[in-house]
């Protein structure tokens, strides 16, 4: 019994001992696997910034391309943009120009994310698409060099985009290099999840009883949620171990969530922009302002410029005096009309055809009634000068206008208002010419102004009245608006005619600053219009007859004009209006003429002698804000005499309210903040940027070397396929791409010789167009300088034939009454 006894006890000591044991194993079990888990976790951050850093080592090789080349592509205004599409495993590269650069960054396609499909077309070439089958986006957040914006082009769609090749072999090409970037990134993809395998595979512990294998991430985290729905908390036992785990893991997630790259912008943050101020109180003139008489000494100057001019001389070219200046640069008095900016938002968000025009015709009006103190003159701005300003409106939305001075002789002035929030925008150039009658003269603004309404795709064009002055000899000095004007809108059919009529030289005191008009569709007058411009214009319907005020100036509509912010001056360039004059203004503002004189000299002789450098050096003036475009067209569709310029930076893009949330100015370029980063493409040229500054010729040339260039890498990208499937041959994939490049830069040095004759001859060619342009210029001037001597002395005639009969009358109604 004893023995029986001690041998129980025995075993019950050593089934103790063996319970501990298998106690301690199992905590150490537990005790390996936290560790594990953590060595999994770090391992796994490590291993995704490695792969994050091959991704940009991708980005940035220029040796591993799969194919580069031109391709059309389709934006979302359905109009095509030639851009240079750089392929690479994974990844397809959009930029502005062949050089690649980070400015010219458009965006990156993520391919692993897409589909490709052949899409049939009616035109010539092969079209493609890339899509995604859920219709998310297909663009990556960020570019090559961590850029954020893209270059300005047009706008693109953001889950689709569709490609056009030029022939059905480079389409073909594209094709079958696609599908080959397309594995690529899958391999890639899978090479991935092997590495992570392997990786999770080594990591276990070699003192576990049982052989775990893991073959991917969800696989490790539900064996975790497994363990420790079995066994509880890996530190401590019971609920608060639990909740122990529970933190952790939401520690490893927002860890790991700080590692993603968003997509999102932060709306709090607001990019670099400009500064600006809002404007001091407008001061406004009357009618009776209009007005003026010269002292003695201003009439002797006046008299001394009368005998350097003839009539029907164009004043562009003579030098006034300074006491006929007005306090600021014709620039920023061209800003007049966005006062009320507002009235074309009301125009933009209405749903009728011909609501729409009356209301543009009531902004129109809005731009006229702000009058100087007497009778006052602009500057003349200066070849450079630059002007800058915004309005805000009361729904927080922005209308920022810019405007340069693109020439000097002849004076041309090119500006751009714009408002995406509220659906438009405005472009214009103008030719400003004075001409000289003996006792008055006119400033004539030649060109157009056109007015896009974004969301609708239609454009308002219209023309400008010009402004007389008469009584510069004789009398006193009055200043009215005068001529035909139309704004047209060539989509709805609509189109307005206005008459600024002149006051009559005998009597007609009630036509002073009188304006009447009508709508029309077609040939079909809808409305008449009639008032004065400063005061009171009706509205009536043609058919039933109602009347109603178009546009009538109150007190109200003073204290309604939107508030305008500039660019204090202290923080302008030097080439800013306020900045450049402030010297003549401060002159003008303390009736200093003899210092105003002297410092509008200083920025003349300035002027006459960088224009003196130029031509020494064989230099063109380059414009800063706007490019030149070629022929501009009137409104009855003949061709005009005023160059076409567009502002470099134009977004004509429809306000996304989902994506888009302000616009702001920074350094002359009007941007928009969005939540998302996505690619802004704004241009709806299909000629690159960098061609079309090139000359006709030089572009011809350039074609046939891309095309060159095209065979040359299509070569290459067949051998290299062919490379491919034979493994066992690594040197002749790393020396083709030497003997390629050799062979480029054979080509390029065989062409460089044709390529500088050819920018020779289009230098030659550009200047004899010049030549050529000045001569019709001159003649039109000589041309209309012979038909205003004819009117001139036919006007005399006709004066002197009524003060005859004036002379009879009187002379009858004398002997009557004797």
């Amino acid at each position: 019994m004893r023995l029986s006894s001690l041998s129980s006890d025995g075993g019950s000591d050593g089934g103790s001992a063996q319970s501990k044991n298998d106690s301690s194993g199992s905590g150490a079990q537990k005790l390996d696997r936290k560790e594990s888990y953590k060595a999994q976790r770090k391992n796994y951050r490590i291993e995704k910034k490695r792969v994050e850093k091959e991704l940009l080592s991708t980005f940035k090789d220029e040796t591993i391309i799969v194919l580069a080349d031109w391709l059309k592509v389709r934006g979302s205004l359905k109009s095509w943009t030639k851009l240079w599409c750089v392929l690479k495993p994974g990844l397809l590269l959009l930029y502005r120009s062949q050089k690649c650069k980070s400015s010219h960054w458009i965006g990156t396609i993520i391919l692993s994310t897409c589909e490709l499909i052949e899409r049939p077309s009616k035109k010539d070439g092969f079209c493609f698409k890339l899509f995604h089958p859920m219709d998310q986006s297909i663009w990556a957040s960020k570019g090559p060099e961590g850029e954020s914006i893209g270059a300005v082009v047009q706008p693109l769609p953001t889950s689709h985009l569709i490609f056009r090749a030029p022939t059905n072999a480079a389409g073909k090409c594209w094709m079958d290099a696609l599908e080959l970037a397309l594995r690529c990134s899958s391999l890639l993809t899978a090479r991935k999840t092997n590495r992570n395998s392997s990786f999770l595979e080594d990591s276990i512990d070699s003192t576990l009883d049982t052989e775990v294998r893991y073959e991917n991430d969800s696989d490790v985290e539900k064996h975790f949620k497994a363990d420790l729905e079995d066994g509880g908390s890996l530190t401590d036992e019971g609920e608060h171990g639990i909740e122990g785990v529970t933190e952790r893991s939401d520690e490893d997630d927002s860890a790991e969530a700080s590692d993603e790259i968003s997509v999102i912008e932060d709306i709090a943050v607001m990019p670099p922009h400009t500064n600006y101020m809002c404007d001091q109180q407008e001061v406004f003139g009357t009618t009776g302002d209009q007005t003026e008489e010269f002292s003695d000494e201003n009439k002797s100057i006046v008299w001394f410029l009368m005998k350097q001019v003839r009539p029907g001389m164009d004043l562009s070219r003579v030098v006034l005096p300074t006491f006929i200046l007005e306090n600021r640069s014709f620039l920023d008095k061209i800003s007049d009309y966005y006062y009320h900016a507002d009235i074309i938002s009301k125009a933009a968000a209405e749903n009728e055809p011909f609501m729409r025009m009356k209301t543009v015709v009531q902004w129109y009006l809005s731009g006229f009634y702000k009058k100087p103190k007497g009778l006052k003159k602009p500057y003349n701005p200066i070849l450079g000068e630059t002007f800058r300003c915004y309005w805000e409106h009361g729904n927080g939305a922005k209308t920022f206008y810019l405007a340069e001075q693109v020439s000097h002789h002849p004076p041309i002035s090119s500006f751009y208002a714009t408002n995406r929030q509220d659906g438009f925008t405005i472009s214009g150039t103008i030719l400003a010419k004075s001409k000289f009658y003996g006792n008055s003269t006119s400033a004539i603004l030649d060109g157009v102004a056109t007015l896009s309404m974004l969301a609708r795709g239609e454009d308002y064009v219209m023309t400008m009245p010009y402004a007389h002055c008469k009584g510069i000899l004789m009398g006193t000095m009055t200043m009215e608006l005068g001529g035909k004007v139309n704004i047209n809108c060539e989509k709805t059919g609509y189109n307005t005619e206005l008459e600024f009529k002149l006051r009559p030289f005998l009597g007609g005191g009630e036509l002073t600053n009188a304006v009447s008009g009508r709508i029309k569709i077609g040939k079909e007058t809808l409305a008449v219009i009639d008032g004065h411009w400063d005061d009171k214009v009706t509205i009536k319907d043609k058919k039933t007859g109602h009347e109603e005020i178009l546009w009538q100036i109150t007190p109200e509509i003073k204290s309604s004009r939107l508030k305008r912010f500039t660019v204090p001056v202290e923080e302008q360039s030097e080439w800013e209006s306020a900045s450049l004059w402030q010297h003549v203004g401060r002159a003008i503002s303390n009736e200093d003429q003899v210092a105003a004189t002297e410092e509008k000299t200083k920025l003349e002789v300035a002027q006459r002698q960088a224009l003196t450098d130029r031509k020494e050096v064989c230099e063109e003036w380059v414009t800063k804000l706007f490019e030149h475009e070629g022929i501009q067209f009137n409104i009855d569709g003949t061709p005009s005499e005023v160059p076409k310029y567009t502002y470099k930076h134009a977004d004509i893009r429809p306000w996304d309210p989902r994506n888009d949330l302000q616009q702001y100015e920074n350094n002359y370029v009007v941007c928009t903040k969005t939540r998302h980063k996505t690619p802004m493409i704004r241009t709806q040229s299909i000629v690159s940027v960098l061609d079309g500054d090139k000359p006709p010729n030089e572009r011809v040339s350039s074609i046939s070397r891309r095309r060159k260039t095209r065979d040359l890498e299509s070569k290459k990208q067949r051998s290299q396929d062919s490379d491919t499937s034979n493994a066992g041959l690594p040197s002749a994939n790393e020396k083709h791409p030497r003997g390629s490049s050799s062979s480029n830069s054979n080509i390029q040095e065989a062409l460089k010789p044709l390529i500088d004759e050819q920018r020779a001859m289009s230098e030659r060619i550009g200047k004899l167009n010049h030549s050529i342009e000045v001569c019709l210029y001159q003649q039109k001037e000589r041309d209309s300088h012979t038909n205003l001597n004819r009117d001139l002395v036919l006007l005399v005639i006709l004066v002197v034939m009524i003060q005859a009969v004036l002379n009879w009358v009187l002379t009858e109604r004398a002997n009557r009454q004797s």
